[in-house]
C-alpha cells in the first residue's frame, strides 16, 4: 500500500514547486470607466435610404426609413402624391459624402414621421443637404417643421449643408410626430432625423428676475432652438467627443468679437488640470470646454480701457436662454475677491461682483450661469446682435475676465415663436461690418469678471447706432 502512495506524493510535490516557480499571471487591464452619461433614447434615421449604416463622423449606426416598420414616413391622407427618396449628387464636401447627407426624403405633399420614444426630454437634430435631387431643384425647396404641438421652423431654406437642433419634452406620450409641411408650389425634404435623451434637468431652469420678483421658469411647456454653442478659446469638438449626447461644439469664437477684443484678449488653457465637477453634473459640458478659455489679456492699463465683447446675430422679437461656463484655471487665483468681474446686460447691472472662486467654491470646479434675454424689436428688421461684454472691476487683484463657453438658445413656446431660417456663417470681417451697422440694434449683455451658475431674467434696452 505505502509503495503505491509513494508516487502519488513525489508527482504532487513536483507540481507545487513547478507552481511555486512559475511567474504569476500578468495583471488584468482596467476595465473602462463608466460613461457619464448614456441616453435611453439614441435614435438615429437616415432618410431616403435602407438598412444600417455605420457613419464615420459620428461612429454610430443610421437606420434608413424606406420599408422600416418604426419609422417609415406616412403621407397626407388628403394627398394622392407620396414621398420619393433620392440619392445625393455627388460632392467635393467631406461632410457631404458622409451618412446621413448621402440620401434624401422629398415630397411636394405633407408628410410626418411618428417615431417610438420614451417620455422625457430630448435632442431634436434635423440633418439638411440642400443639393438638387432628381426631380427636385433646390430652389423650390421650402417648408415648414413641426414636432407634436412645437413649430420649430417655418418657410424654412436650407442654403448650405447644415443640422439644426432643438430641445423638446415629452411628459408621458411615447412617440414624438415629426411633420415637415411644403410650402404652396415648393417641397420639403429631409436628410437624417436623430432623437437622443438628455437629463431631466439639463436645461430646465428657474430664473431670476432682474428687476424683479417674479421667477422666470424654462420649463417642459418651451422647446429650445439651439443657435450657438461655442467652445471659448479651444478646439472645435465633435459628436462623440460630447458627454454622450452628440452635441457638437463649435470654435472660432473670434468671429463674433469687437474690434478692440479681436486686438487685445487672449487665448489661455490649462490642459494638466484635474477637474472637479462638484457643482454642475459632469456631462454638462465636455472637459475641454472648462480647460480652455479667452481672456482680456496680462496688461492691467489695457483691461481697464477695453470690455471683451462677442456680438452673436440673433432673430428679433425672441426670448433666448443664454448659458455661459466657467472654470477659473489659473493655479494662482484660489481665493475668493482675486479675480472679480461685472456683468451688465443692455445696460442693466446683472452682477455688480461676480466671481469664479465664490460661486465654485475653488480652483478647477466648472460653474455656468443662466441669463434670459428678451431681444424686442420688429420681425420685419429680422436680426439683432446679442451681445456679451466682460469688464474687469478694477478694485480685484486681478484685472481680468475669462470665459470658458457658451450656449445660446431661442425659446419656442407651442404653436408660438417659430424659428426661422439660418444666415450663411459670416468671415470675422463681415461680422464686425454687421455689428457696427447703423441699421444694427444691440443689446449689450456686459460680465464684468464673474463666474457662476445662478440665472437672470433681464428686458434690455435697445441701443441704436
Amino acid at each position: 500500500m505505502e509503495q503505491i502512495l509513494i508516487p502519488f506524493l513525489l508527482l504532487h510535490i513536483l507540481t507545487l514547486l513547478e507552481a511555486a516557480q512559475s511567474p504569476p499571471p500578468p495583471p488584468s487591464s482596467p476595465s473602462p470607466p463608466p460613461p457619464i452619461y448614456t441616453p435611453f433614447d439614441d435614435i438615429t434615421i437616415a432618410c431616403g435610404n435602407f438598412g444600417q449604416h455605420l457613419s464615420n463622423s459620428d461612429s454610430r449606426t443610421w437606420s434608413g426609413d424606406i420599408n422600416s416598420t418604426l419609422f417609415s414616413p406616412i403621407q397626407d391622407g388628403d394627398s394622392n402624391a407620396t414621398s420619393q427618396f433620392r440619392k445625393a449628387p455627388p460632392s467635393l464636401s467631406a461632410s457631404a459624402s458622409q451618412v446621413p447627407y448621402t440620401t434624401a426624403r422629398l415630397s411636394y405633399s405633407e408628410f410626418t414621421y411618428r417615431i417610438p420614444i420614451s417620455p422625457g426630454k430630448k435632442f431634436v437634430r434635423f440633418h439638411f443637404n440642400p443639393a438638387s435631387y432628381l426631380d427636385f431643384h433646390s430652389s423650390n425647396a421650402l417648408f415648414s417643421v413641426t414636432a407634436d404641438d412645437y413649430a420649430l421652423l417655418t418657410d424654412f431654406r436650407a442654403s448650405t449643408l447644415l443640422m439644426r437642433e432643438f430641445c423638446v419634452a415629452l411628459d408621458t406620450k411615447h412617440s414624438l410626430n415629426i411633420t415637415f409641411t411644403p410650402s404652396k408650389d415648393a417641397y420639403a425634404f429631409i436628410n437624417g432625423i436623430e432623437i437622443v435623451s438628455m437629463p431631466t434637468n439639463l436645461y430646465t431652469t428657474s430664473v431670476r428676475s432682474i428687476g424683479s420678483d417674479t421667477p422666470y421658469s424654462v420649463d417642459s411647456t418651451k422647446a429650445l432652438d439651439m443657435v450657438y454653442r461655442i467652445n471659448i478659446g479651444g478646439q472645435p469638438i465633435n459628436a462623440t467627443g460630447d458627454t454622450r449626447m452628440y452635441r457638437k461644439w463649435d470654435s472660432a469664437d473670434d468671429m463674433y468679437l469687437d474690434g478692440l477684443s479681436k486686438k487685445f484678449s487672449v487665448v489661455t488653457e490649462n490642459n494638466t488640470l484635474e477637474l472637479n465637477f462638484v457643482e454642475i453634473p459632469e456631462y454638462t459640458a465636455p472637459k475641454e470646454v472648462y480647460r480652455t478659455g479667452r481672456s482680456m489679456g496680462m496688461n492691467k492699463t489695457i483691461n481697464t480701457s477695453y470690455n471683451l465683447t462677442w456680438a452673436f446675430p440673433v432673430d428679433s422679437d425672441f426670448s433666448y436662454l443664454v448659458r455661459l461656463h466657467f472654470c477659473e484655471f489659473d493655479s494662482d487665483i484660489t481665493k475668493s475677491g482675486e479675480r472679480t468681474f461685472v456683468i451688465y446686460i443692455a445696460n442693466q447691472t446683472a452682477e455688480p461682483g461676480a466671481d469664479i472662486i465664490q460661486w465654485s467654491g475653488g480652483n478647477g470646479i466648472p460653474v455656468y450661469r443662466d441669463y434670459i434675454v428678451l431681444m424686442p424689436g420688429p420681425r420685419s428688421q429680422k436680426k439683432v446682435n446679442l451681445s456679451i461684454s466682460f469688464r474687469v472691476d478694477w478694485l480685484t487683484e486681478y484685472e481680468d475676465a475669462m470665459l470658458n463657453g457658451l450656449e445660446i438658445f431661442k425659446l419656442i413656446d407651442p404653436k408660438g415663436q417659430i424659428g426661422s431660417n439660418p444666415d450663411p456663417k459670416m468671415t470675422p470681417h463681415s461680422t464686425s461690418t454687421r455689428v457696427l451697422a447703423q441699421s444694427t440694434r444691440v443689446i449689450a449683455l456686459i460680465v464684468a469678471g464673474c463666474s457662476f451658475r445662478h440665472t437672470c431674467v433681464l428686458c434690455p434696452r435697445i441701443l441704436g447706432f
